[in-house]
């Protein structure tokens, strides 16, 4: 006899049950944390991007020669200076504002800048504040910010349940093999064999269902996981386009299928050592 070799097995009906489950848990857990991650990646990328711009919005046409000047004492911190032209504040406001309105003269002189360096955010804000408002982009998008963040605790959450979901499917389906395979655990008893051997029999099997399952289940959720993002991306606007996985974030959804599997092996050897021993 082999060293490896199986003293009992489970049946085909047990088998393709156990496969499906693991591949249907393991599916939703890639796509729940390969959303979660390009959704954490887009945020932060989306953060960083605004960092350095602001807008300025000068309601009183008094100020306005002051609030230049502001920007000519300050030209080596100032990247770029965009005055927002009426005409196209009018386009962005379209949708807010009812058909046939007249909003141009009550529109303030609105400039969107661009610092060199972030640090510096403070200093500007502070002089330009006392002549007109002065909105950190960053600061604007705090709820789109906060919002991000709320769906990545989401969609980690939904993974948890998965894998909790993954967990107590094992344990159940390990405890229903060894049940119906009483007789043999019986009988490998009764020759000797240590409680740690059987336990590892059924490691054997459950590992070589659990790494099928979790290979169909891996292979099937990560073209639809790109095809998530690539619609994403198609749509161009705001958040949804900065939507991506990194290089560690790609090497995280690799090792959930091996993390799956481990895991589903040492529940398999808790399980069955607690009903070889009789609890």
């Amino acid at each position: 006899m082999k060293k490896n070799a199986l003293v009992f097995s489970v049946v085909r009906e047990q088998s393709v049950f156990m496969t499906v489950v693991i591949s249907v848990l393991t599916f939703l857990s890639v796509l729940a944390l390969g959303i979660a991650l390009s959704i954490g990646t887009g945020v932060s990328r989306w953060n960083n991007q605004w960092e350095k711009y602001a807008t300025v919005q000068i309601v009183n046409s008094e100020n306005a020669t002051a609030v230049k000047k502001i920007f000519e004492e300050n030209a080596n911190k100032i990247e770029s200076v965009n005055e927002i032209s009426k005409s196209e504040m009018e386009r962005m406001m379209k949708s807010w504002v009812s058909s046939g309105a007249k909003i141009v003269n009550y529109l303030p002189q609105m400039f969107e800048i661009k610092l060199k360096d972030e640090k510096d955010m403070k200093i500007i804000g502070e002089k330009i504040g006392a002549k007109a408002k002065f909105i950190p982009h960053s600061t604007a998008l705090k709820n789109s910010m906060s919002a991000g963040w709320k769906l990545v605790s989401i969609t980690v959450f939904v993974m948890l349940l998965m894998l909790i979901s993954i967990g107590v499917c094992v344990s159940c389906i390990s405890r229903n093999i060894a049940m119906l395979h009483k007789h043999e655990l019986e009988i490998l008893n009764q020759v000797g064999a240590t409680d740690s051997f059987i336990a590892h029999q059924m490691q054997i099997i459950v590992a070589k269902i659990s790494a099928l399952g979790c290979l169909i289940g891996f292979v099937i959720a990560m073209p639809i996981l790109e095809l998530i993002l690539s619609t994403a991306h198609s749509a161009r606007v705001g958040l949804l386009a900065t939507l991506t996985l990194s290089t560690i974030d790609v090497i995280a959804l690799f090792a959930l299928p091996i993390f799956i599997v481990m895991f589903s092996v040492y529940l398999t050897k808790r399980t069955t050592l607690k009903l070889l021993a009789g609890k």
